[in-house]
């Protein structure tokens, strides 16, 4: 199996990686928002600090997450619960069950709390893997803004 970031300079593979999200931006800018406003997908907005919508794709995997990146941990917990709450509406919401890691290490080694979906193997250095890519990014952020766009309200108290 051919290594694809081999294949590049870290410069091409940069090119590659900005090409895909535009690729996907532009896929996906013509879907409205839940509440039917125009929005930027690949930097969702949740409003709260520390409350991400993740989306991410590498030479191996890709994932599309809920990330909690409160720097105290038991900030961070409390979130969490806040999800836990959620969580039987935020699966019927995305037809699916994903998967809940409590204080796990992002790539940069801090602290995070995620509830995320995994695909593998894919390839965002690989053009021809890219239709899977979107197709399985495009239902799950849409899925993830229906879901905020009531639930953001059930985390006021915690802000």
């Amino acid at each position: 199996m051919l290594n694809f970031t081999e294949m590049y300079t870290r410069e091409q593979a940069s090119q590659l990686r900005q090409t895909f999200w535009t690729t996907f931006g532009q896929y996906i800018a013509p879907q409205p928002s839940a509440e039917g406003l125009k929005i930027n997908w690949s930097n969702y907005k949740t409003g709260i600090k520390d409350v991400f919508f993740r989306m991410h794709a590498d030479k191996k995997t890709a994932f599309i997450a809920i990330e909690l990146t409160q720097s105290d941990p038991e900030i961070q917990e409390l979130f969490f619960e806040q999800f836990l709450e959620l969580k039987a509406y935020l699966h019927d919401i995305l037809g699916e069950e994903w998967e809940w890691s409590l204080h796990t290490s992002d790539e940069y080694g801090r602290t995070v709390s995620r509830i995320y979906k995994e695909i593998a193997p894919v390839n965002i250095f690989n053009k021809d893997d890219w239709p899977q890519l979107i197709s399985f990014f495009k239902p799950r952020i849409i899925a993830l803004d229906e879901f905020w766009s009531d639930a953001k309200y059930s985390f006021e108290s915690l802000k």
